[in-house]
């Protein structure tokens, strides 16, 4: 019993963390554009 009260904060930590993370990259435009990535190896514009 008494390693919940280490192992509940500690997820509620992790959540928060995990939260602000994820807050950070979609403010930082990560997930835009997805598709031009893997259509620039397939297409060659060296050329």
């Amino acid at each position: 019993m008494d390693i919940l009260y280490l192992l509940v904060p500690l997820s509620v930590f992790l959540v928060f963390a995990i939260g602000v993370v994820f807050w950070w990259a979609l403010n930082h435009r990560q997930f835009e554009e997805l598709d031009e990535v893997g259509q620039s190896i397939i297409e060659d514009q060296d050329h």
